[in-house]
């Protein structure tokens, strides 16, 4: 399985990408992970919602390019919250199926473009707190890691 992480922004925190890149290494004995950064489109008027709105639009085009192939998982804040044993059987449903790509798109602070949303086939939350995305995409990669030890019955989950 091909596991994709499209993200909008780069890591900029030194702690952040260092446990992304242990995730990412533990990951590459059960799938080949690749992390595609896209940069976030600049917002002049925070408070303008027509500013946001073509933010988004913005960053939905960069993304479309990226989620072509394999099934797409919006993270977003409206999204749905699974358990670690939830979203493993997902994850191996999709293999079982015989899906070999898995592409995990995750927003700006602003979030991602309804259209975005609409072509997914699944909105996960990761909590229902609020997260910095930098720590979004570590938690993520911790869970997709959870996920194929779960599948494997490998010790990891407590």
């Amino acid at each position: 399985m091909h596991v994709n992480i499209i993200a909008l922004g780069r890591m900029s925190e030194k702690a952040y990408a260092e446990a992304a890149r242990e995730y990412e290494k533990r990951l590459s004995a059960y799938c080949k992970v690749s992390v595609i950064e896209l940069p976030e489109a600049r917002v002049t008027d925070e408070d303008s919602p027509a500013a946001v709105r073509a933010a988004l639009s913005s960053e939905a085009k960069q993304i479309e390019k990226h989620m072509a192939k394999g099934v797409n998982i919006a993270l977003c804040v409206e999204g749905r919250g699974l358990s670690s044993e939830a979203f493993a059987e997902k994850l191996g449903a999709l293999m079982t199926d015989g899906e070999s790509r898995v592409n995990f798109i995750i927003g700006s602070s602003h979030g991602l473009d309804a259209r975005i949303k609409q072509k997914c086939a699944l909105r996960l939350s990761v909590s229902q707190m609020t997260l910095p995305h930098q720590l979004c995409r570590v938690v993520l990669l911790e869970q997709i890691y959870r996920a194929f030890k779960i599948n494997a019955h490998e010790r990891y989950h407590k």
